[in-house]
């Protein structure tokens, strides 16, 4: 399938630069997949459109503070680094920026500490081997990896995380999940809702369109993920009591849908997805998607045109710009059904 089928047309005045100052005042698209229709809402209606005994998944990751600006020895060029992946004690794969001029064995100083470029790889990429406990240097001189969209310098590491978050991991914050409020999940959990919790540590790569011409040639990044036997519990318990089961974002959705490509069932589960999901794929373990507005030729707008259809999907993405939504990581939402 060519990825221009996944195009479209984005003036950047619909790029959210900041997050609202109530998160679940975002609004929200209710897509029904039967009927082929639209509805407009705001987030602090999503009970309105679940039932009690539906169970809403979410990705309780938490965005690391990841970004690191250093200077090259020498020179005092400016070098911009971001931490991808552990690989052993003080040795971690990361992003640099500009990446052309580091040679291997190159060292690079943040603050009193330094980290030197080990093995060069592909994209930017490479090995870096630091000087101290990277959780230190987070603690010290971390900054939020906000997406290369948002030209917006001031967000505060709070704006970028769920109101869930528990455990750090991921490069990236599980957008979907950040119109959820506190006061909105109690009134959803007095409605007979259910919420269970997943893992998934999400990579940089996540911003990366697919630059092959055909979508089915795209090597998708690979992720951390874990599911725990209580959530798994929660999960099925739900299914049993005839609820829905609803994703809330993609990186929820490949975990589940992970789990039941190797188990066949939601069970207890961790290792590394690279699962990629495109129109064709048949879903196993959703009913349902609370998802952002994706960018053009995205793995994550392939994902949602699988689940919804890509001519409804692009349908509704002309309706939101129509209707003013905002788009991407502090942009509105929707919901399919």
């Amino acid at each position: 399938m060519d990825i221009s089928k996944f195009s479209y047309n984005l003036p950047p005045r619909f790029i959210a630069q900041k997050p609202l100052a109530q998160r679940d005042k975002a609004k929200l698209m209710v897509l029904d997949r039967s009927k082929k229709d639209i509805r407009h809402d705001y987030f602090f209606n999503l009970g309105h459109y679940l039932k009690p005994n539906d169970c809403l998944v979410l990705n309780e990751s938490k965005v690391q503070k990841c970004r690191l600006m250093g200077t090259k020895e020498n020179t005092g060029a400016k070098i911009e680094c971001f931490v991808l992946e552990k690989i052993k004690k003080n040795s971690y794969l990361v992003l640099l920026k500009p990446s052309k001029r580091l040679e291997e064995g190159t060292r690079v100083y943040i603050g009193e500490h330094w980290f030197v470029v080990k093995d060069k790889k592909d994209k930017g990429k490479a090995v870096v081997e630091f000087d101290t406990d990277v959780p230190v240097l987070f603690e010290k001189y971390g900054l939020v990896p906000l997406p290369p969209y948002i030209k917006n310098s001031h967000i505060e590491e709070k704006d970028y995380q769920t109101v869930y978050a528990r455990i750090e991991g991921s490069a990236a914050a599980p957008t979907a999940g950040l119109h959820f409020t506190g006061s909105l999940m109690d009134r959803l959990r007095a409605k007979g809702i259910i919420f269970a919790y997943v893992g998934l540590d999400i990579g940089i790569d996540t911003f990366r369109p697919i630059r092959e011409s055909n979508i089915e040639d795209h090597q998708i990044h690979s992720e951390h993920y874990y599911l725990n036997q209580d959530q798994a519990g929660i999960i099925n318990g739900a299914r049993n009591k005839g609820g829905k089961i609803i994703a809330v974002g993609t990186t929820t959705t490949r975990v589940l849908e992970t789990v039941m490509e190797k188990h066949q069932r939601i069970t207890a589960d961790k290792g590394q997805t690279s699962l990629y999901i495109y129109p064709g794929y048949q879903f196993k373990a959703i009913d349902g998607m609370i998802t952002n507005f994706h960018l053009p030729q995205s793995s994550l707008l392939v994902m949602v045109s699988a689940f919804a259809g890509t001519d409804y999907i692009l349908r509704s993405y002309r309706e939101a710009k129509r209707k003013d939504y905002r788009f991407f990581s502090f942009g509105d939402c929707m919901l399919i059904n």
